[in-house]
């Protein structure tokens, strides 16, 4: 793999008030809340924002997604990323899969499965997922369905075992936002 490739920056605006209750820009610059997955240096994940409560907290000038990035949601919360997905055949049959997850911290290591596995990335989260393609095209892989997604095009993920298979020739840039949710059950 090519280790001269990087993730793109993101650029992350967040409000907020001043001393007077008045909305203000506390930040405009790109997320410093970025990472490559363990062994893909252009497979990035960046976090733009976290809740810890539902409710949320609007308060105070702290930087909710401060800390290290794992792949789930924090407990009762939820987590805002931009995902870039390299083409398939710059990395599949050629990373660490368990590394690349752990990476991702105890979610991450906590979420990869092998039965079943029709992709090498196949994983799961106690989470309701709101995924959407920003630029770029991906196929949304279940254990039985598939499906290929375009810019504009949403999906819901309800705690299910799925990857993301990128088949084109370009990275594909993809919104999530993750809430914590409860295991599903089993049949």
């Amino acid at each position: 793999m090519d280790s001269n490739k990087t993730i793109r920056p993101v650029r992350r605006i967040v409000t907020g008030h001043d001393s007077n209750g008045k909305s203000v820009i506390v930040s405009d610059a790109p997320s410093p809340h970025s990472m490559s997955l363990a062994g893909v240096s252009d497979f990035g994940v960046t976090d733009i924002w976290k809740t810890y409560e539902a409710p949320a907290n609007n308060y105070g000038p702290d930087d909710a997604c401060s800390g290290k990035i794992e792949l789930a949601p924090p407990k009762s919360g939820s987590v805002f990323r931009i995902v870039q997905f390299p083409p398939d055949k710059d990395y599949v049959g050629k990373w660490e899969r368990n590394d690349a997850f752990s990476s991702m911290g105890e979610s991450g290591a906590d979420a990869i499965h092998e039965s079943g596995a029709r992709h090498e990335a196949m994983h799961c989260t106690q989470s309701v997922d709101y995924a959407f393609v920003l630029e770029g095209e991906i196929w949304a892989v279940l254990d039985e369905d598939e499906t290929r997604m375009v810019a504009g095009d949403v999906l819901v993920q309800r705690g299910t075992n799925h990857a993301w298979s990128n088949r084109s020739d370009k990275p594909c840039m993809v919104g999530f936002v993750l809430i914590d949710a409860q295991p599903y059950p089993g049949p």
